[in-house]
Formats: C-alpha cells, structure tokens, sequence
C-alpha cells in the first residue's frame, strides 16, 4: 500500500515510546537504542516508487504463445446473474434482517415486521423517539419511530447507543429525505420495544467517538460494532462467498487440504513445529542424543502448521481436474509489518491439462469477478471507505477490471527498469541486474508508473523461486508468474508445475530439501503425469486491496502475529 507505517499503529507507539525514553535518559540510553533500533528494523519503511522519468514510454511487451499447450485463451467471464448476490430467503424465526427491509424498500410499505439489532442512535423529541437500528448486515441502519403511546416509552427514550432491542412494528414510507422507509410503533396493542440488553454509556467505549482501527484490536468483541471494521467484515465475507462462485461455476472442486503437514511446501523453514511431548520439565521430553525423540510424538515424526496447500491440493488436480483449496495457513516469521501476519487464509486452485497462460487467463479473470462482484454487492460499504479510509477508492476498482493485465516477462522486465534507470528513475535497491529478487519498489514501477495497469510478470530465474516450479527448455528459467497491481505490488504468485519426474527431483537436491520428504508429490510425476498449473493468493491481501485499508491486522477478525494472539 502507499503507506506502510501510519502514526495511529501500535508499533508507531511502541517505538516512540522507547526512543523517548531513550532520550530522557543518560545510562540506559546506548541500551535503550540498540533496542529501537531493533524494533525499528522490524518495521516495514514506507515504498517510494520513483515517478516516471519525463518521456520515457515502453510498448505492451509481446509474448511466444506458440508453445502453448491449449492453443486458444479461454474466458473465464461468468453470467451477469451470478454478478448480484441473492437475498436470503429464510430468516431465523420471526426476525427480519434490516439488509433485506432496505433493499426491498418499498415493497414492505404496510406489513407488520419484527427486526432485530443494536441502537446506533436514540434521539428523544418530547412524544417521539428516534432509534438507528442495525443489525450489522447492511451498513445503513432502519430508522425507527417509537410514539409515547408504548407503556414503556420512558424505559426506551433512555436507551444509548449500544443497546440491544428487539422491535415490531409498521414499515412506513419515510418522510426524510435519503430512506424510502422506516419503522413507526405507535400500536400499543401490536407494536412494541423490548430492551434486550443494556450498555452503560459511561463505560461502553463505542458512544465516546471515532475509534483507531489499533485501539479497537483490543476489544475484539467490539471491532465489528463500529462503521469501519463492519464494512471491511461484509467485504471479506462477499469476497469469500464470490470466491466459490467463481471457482464453483467454472467447474472447479472445493478441496479441503490438512492443517498439520510433515513437509514445507515453500521451503522456507519458517514453520510452527506441533508436538504433545514437549514439557516445563526439559528431563520429561524424551531425548536420542541430546535431540527431542521425535518417534515418541503423537505423528511419530516432525510435524507443523502447513504454509500451502498446494502440494496436497495437486494429488485431487492429478485425478479430478480443476480443483482449488481455500484455507488458513500460518507462517511463524517474527515480522512487524502491515502485510505480515502468523495466520491468514490462501486461495489455491490447480488447474489440469494447462499452462502458464491458462494460469495467468484465470487469475486475471477471478480478480475481476471479485472485484465486480463487490462493486454490484457492496457500494455503500465502498462509499463509506472511499470517504474515510482510502479516497478514489472505487474510481480506483474501476480502473482495475476496466483495463486488460499486462503479460510482460521477467527479462523485459528488467529491461524495462535499466532503461527507465538510465533515462533518470532513481531507486533506493540502484543495483537492478538479471537474476535478482526484485522489490516492491519495482514491481510498483513497472505496475504503476510504465503500464498503469496491472501486470502478470512471468518466466523468472530458477534460483529465486521454489521447487515444484517448471524449468523452461533453456534451464535458467522456472515457469512462473506474479500478478503485479498498482498500489499494491505483488497479489498473486503461481505457476505451471514441474511434471518431469527426474527434473523435479533434481529442483528438490538444488534447494536443499530431502526428496523422501516429497514421497507422495514425486508419485504424482510417475503415474499418469499431465501439465497442470496453479496459483495462491493471500486472501487478506486482496482483502486490503479491495477495502483500501492498509493494515493486514484490520481485515481479519482475530489477527495474530508476532507477540500477540489475543482473544
């Protein structure tokens, strides 16, 4: 995102404390540096993407598509239908959700109804009471009306904010302008507010104004209450629900991979170890030679929290096609920053009897249903974060799925950045060559600043990705690609897998890692192999990218990162 470290974060906090202190002090103040320079370290800086040098252009790059194994692109587009989501049809008793009375509007004008939710607002004016009642499925809430006429009218004109009711009444049109209805209870004799529970608004924190999105990570039981975590929560579940129906109508399987996994699919080590026979008492672990007995633990090997689903999803794609998982998975990086976090989701599909541009036609394709699919479902949630969080938010998204991503390989990519570099862009990492990692900075230039659009970089060298991805012919490069957004970076990484059992086993040596590890993944490649491709996306990265929001920790109800797994 353009800001990676916001002042409102606890980290911000943190850091200032100790460097305050450090500065207040004589003794402890060498001390008190090296640790905030530690933290600090930690933290991401923020990405400066160097403007686009004065005349600098570049052509869509062209890209050999007379290797590919499908000869034609396929679409991936889905029925306009399927763009709009359904209304519930069912409610739970005879409680009626205030989403379904504000998007019907009209058509309950004189039915009797019973709703159900927390007061946003309560407004008394001499006989009348005016509630904001929401039920946290839309962002507006239902105006209520309540008439003295209620024998308990003066128990309900003393609700604050916070409060739960219950309330039966008549929709009526509204006379105000910006709702078409409201509710009025004014018949004592059908009508009628039942306080549910109360909230003391000397203690109950969400009366007292705008909360820091930081502040409310403490009062998990809290977040959803607020305008801002509640937009983001509707968003995520609507990305969520779009993702099946995406994957779902195009014929792809829900595969639900493990949790527990006894090989690193990444490979990079960086893994929560699972075991029952750990103690306090460091004589009660069973020990072969000074090292943990790993045969006496509940697996009876070493075992972790999986990374990726990839490797198992992949047995289901060598049997039953297009399939695709959609999970948590959990990285134990001691990472402080704004797009690290020790448990997010993936969304991993596994596509059979394809390529890398089957790979890349895909993943364009699902972005821009999720994105589309948020605009048509979600634009109240959107104005609401356009206006607070990130603005041009939706112009932003439209722009996005307006525009065809760009194929550009690794190799003109670096082009691409020597040439910019030497017609005056200036980046902090100046040392762009062929072979490197490159960084944010100029996966962001090339995204943001060449094509405006986003990008699918593709072909990178073998050395810096992971194992199970396929060599070309020249064997200096993987089959591999990264989607590339503006103002983001990298979305998506995937890639067409290695089917070539002996090249595969060979990948598994030069990285390191133990082929027995790899048993059941390496058969994959000796009965019945087929070209097959996938790729994984964070889901609170996309998250992030739809909402605007720029911290990881406020898209996901429970974050849990280094040093915290509150509540």
């Amino acid at each position: 995102m353009q800001y990676q470290f916001l002042e409102s974060d606890e980290l911000f906090t943190r850091v200032k404390t100790i460097t305050d202190f450090a500065k207040q002090t004589t003794a402890a103040t060498q001390k008190q540096t090296k640790k905030t320079e530690k933290l600090i370290g930690e933290i991401e800086k923020p990405i400066n993407v160097p403007p686009l040098p004065a005349g600098f252009k570049v052509d869509i790059p062209q890209f050999d598509v007379t290797k590919r194994l499908n000869k034609l692109p396929r679409s991936w587009d889905l029925p306009q239908q399927l763009y709009k989501k359904h209304l519930p049809k069912y409610n739970v008793g005879t409680i009626y959700r205030i989403q379904e009375l504000l998007n019907v509007g009209e058509g309950y004008i004189g039915q009797t109804v019973t709703v159900a939710g927390w007061a946003r607002t309560v407004r008394d004016q001499k006989n009348l009471c005016f509630i904001e009642l929401n039920d946290g499925t839309s962002f507006g809430g239902l105006q209520i009306v309540v008439e003295d006429k209620l024998p308990n009218f003066d128990q309900v004109v003393k609700a604050n904010t916070g409060f739960s009711l219950k309330v039966t009444g008549n929709i009526v049109k509204s006379p105000a302008k910006g709702q078409l209805i409201e509710m009025l209870v004014a018949d004592p004799t059908k009508h009628e507010v039942v306080i549910v529970g109360q909230a003391d608004p000397q203690e109950y924190p969400m009366a007292k104004g705008v909360q820091k999105p930081e502040t409310l990570r403490q009062k998990a039981h809290l977040r959803p209450r607020g305008n801002f975590f509640s937009a983001v929560t509707r968003i995520r579940n609507n990305l969520a629900y779009a993702t099946h129906v995406f994957f779902q109508n195009n014929g792809c399987l829900y595969i639900h991979t493990p949790i527990i996994t006894g090989s690193d699919c990444e490979g990079a080590g960086e893994m929560f170890r699972i075991s029952t026979i750990f103690d306090n008492d460091i004589k009660k672990i069973p020990q072969i030679n000074g090292k943990v007995d790993t045969a006496q633990d509940f697996f009876k090997k070493e075992v972790n929290l999986t990374v990726s689903g990839q490797l198992q999803v992949e047995h289901f794609c060598i049997s039953m096609s297009n399939v695709y998982t959609f999970g948590p998975t959990f990285r134990a990086e001691k990472a402080h920053t704004h797009r690290h976090l020790a448990e997010f989701w993936m969304i991993e599909p596994e596509f059979a009897f394809a390529d890398l541009f089957d790979n890349m036609e895909a993943a364009e394709g699902y972005v821009k249903f999720c994105i589309n699919y948020i605009i048509q479902n979600n634009m109240d949630d959107l104005k609401f974060l356009d206006n607070r969080v990130k603005p041009g938010l939706i112009d932003y998204l439209k722009d996005i799925v307006s525009k065809d991503f760009i194929r550009c390989s690794y190799t003109q990519g670096i082009d691409i950045l020597l040439k910019a570099q030497k017609a005056g862009a200036k980046f902090e990492n100046s040392d762009i060559k062929w072979g490197m990692d490159l960084n944010s900075e100029h996966e962001r230039f090339i995204a943001e600043k060449v094509f405006q659009r986003p990008v699918f970089l593709y072909d990178y060298p073998k050395e810096i990705k992971a194992f199970y991805m396929k060599v070309t012919d020249d064997g200096k490069c993987v089959r591999a690609m990264d989607m590339l957004i503006p103002q983001v970076g990298e979305l998506i990484g995937g890639s067409q897998r290695e089917e070539r059992y002996d090249v595969l086993a060979q990948r598994i040596k030069e990285c390191g890692l133990k082929i027995e590890d790899y048993g059941p993944y390496m058969d994959l490649r000796k009965y019945g192999t087929v070209p097959h491709c996938g790729f994984g996306l964070g889901f609170e990265r996309l998250v992030m990218m739809v909402t605007g929001v720029e911290n990881i920790r406020d898209v996901i109800p429970f974050p849990r990162y280094h040093g915290s797994a509150e509540f």
